[in-house]
């Protein structure tokens, strides 16, 4: 197994060790006999850094892992090359050096994280039972079936209180039966005779092996950001430390550009924004019934315009300038205004398409008609026997083809 040097000391970043095992497949990575870097596991991700060897060589480790039987994989970046290998062989002597930058963000994190479940369980009894850290947000489930604003400003409070007073976070370890006793806020469902707990002084106590402060004043700040339901419970997303003071700057820098748009203060933006919203849906309103007005008129002149043939008037028209909605539209005014229309209708902009319909009773098989102009075309496109559409890549042989369907109804 690999001694885990973060389980006493999580501010070591550089240390000393000897290779143990070299792996080749599927990814290059290395086994030491002691490690400071700390192995993705228990909602915190894995830290990077890097390997030095005593030829100076340095390896970029990516990723830590696990292994079943307790050692800690070091993936390196690149492929070792021979002379590589000779440098990390079994038995040699390497140094290791931690992102010191990540690994404190992950301590803000994982502690923060902490403090915060302890919080939920101290002011409501909302146990914690899942958390995860990603790259820019961590998240906690609570186990409860409801969790109101007041709560979550309240746990917030009440965790950034903790962080203010600077309290000492301690680490021990104790037997299993010894833990049993001591109160913890989560006893991990493992078999281990020893548990690793971190304690934070008068506020919890819990099991963990994960990379933590000294003093919770080094987690800085906890800031709660998006809550939403999920099958457990509830998911409150957050951040700490250094996470919290960018997420803040880019949460001004946004409301700051979006107040200047509506020239108005930040404070404003919500009131501007739904104000917006409502003139835009009044606009779309107002949008759909000139829609309809429009293509109704429009239906009435081609109807009064085209003459009839073999008992039905069959209406042929390529619009530049209207969309697919409206020349769909305008085939169903068209085949509900008359009884015996036939409309075959195409736009070329701003997307290239082409509309067959005809009023109910009529003989025709749009949808096989369309499906056979598309294959011509090399478009794609279907529909019923009454109202088909297609779209085509290029507005190129658009007026042929209208011609082509419209001599072969006419026949």
């Amino acid at each position: 197994m690999t001694t885990r040097l973060y389980y006493q000391d999580s501010f070591l970043y550089d240390f000393d060790a000897e290779v143990r095992e070299v792996l080749d497949s599927p990814r290059p990575a290395i086994v030491l006999d002691r490690t400071a870097f700390y192995p993705t596991s228990g909602g915190q991700v894995f830290d990077t850094g890097w390997i030095t060897s005593n030829s100076n060589a340095k390896f970029r480790v990516t990723e830590v892992a696990d292994t079943e039987d307790g050692k800690v994989v070091h993936y390196l970046e690149v492929l070792l090359h021979d002379s590589q290998k000779e440098d990390l062989k079994p038995g040699t002597r390497v140094r290791g050096q931690v992102d010191a930058a990540r690994r404190r963000d992950h301590m803000q994190q994982h502690s923060g994280q902490h403090v915060l479940s302890a919080a939920f369980v101290c002011l409501y009894n909302m146990p914690t039972v899942s958390f995860h850290m990603a790259d820019d947000y961590c998240s906690i489930d609570l186990d409860t079936p409801t969790l109101t604003k007041k709560q979550i400003e309240s746990a917030e409070r009440l965790a950034n209180e903790i962080i203010l007073e600077n309290r000492a976070v301690d680490v021990r370890f104790v037997t299993r039966d010894e833990a049993g006793k001591l109160g913890l806020r989560k006893l991990p469902p493992t078999e281990r005779d020893e548990l690793r707990l971190i304690d934070i002084r008068d506020f919890d106590l819990t099991a963990c092996g994960g990379t933590h402060v000294s003093h919770t004043g080094q987690i800085a700040s906890i800031l709660l950001r998006k809550v939403e339901k999920v099958r457990q419970g509830w998911r409150v997303e957050f951040v700490a430390g250094q996470r919290a003071v960018a997420t803040a700057r880019r949460d001004f820098t946004t409301l700051t550009e979006t107040a200047a748009l509506f020239s108005a203060h930040i404070y404003d933006v919500p009131q501007q924004a739904r104000k917006a919203l409502d003139e835009i849906r009044s606009l779309s309103k107002q949008r759909e019934q000139s829609q309809e007005e429009l293509a109704a008129a429009l239906a009435s002149a081609l109807l009064a315009e085209t003459s009839e043939t073999n008992g039905r008037k069959l209406v042929v028209r390529t619009l530049a300038d209207r969309d697919l909605n409206f020349v769909k539209l305008l085939a169903q005014k068209l085949t509900r205004l008359s009884t015996h229309a036939v409309a075959i209708l195409a736009t070329t902009s701003p997307q290239p398409a082409l509309v067959f319909a005809q009023s109910a009773g009529q003989p025709f098989d749009m949808g096989a008609l369309m499906k056979e102009t598309m294959t011509r075309l090399g478009g794609r496109g279907g529909g019923s026997k009454d109202l088909a559409q297609g779209g085509i890549p290029t507005a190129d042989g658009i007026d042929a083809a209208l011609k082509a369907v419209a001599e072969k109804l006419a026949a």
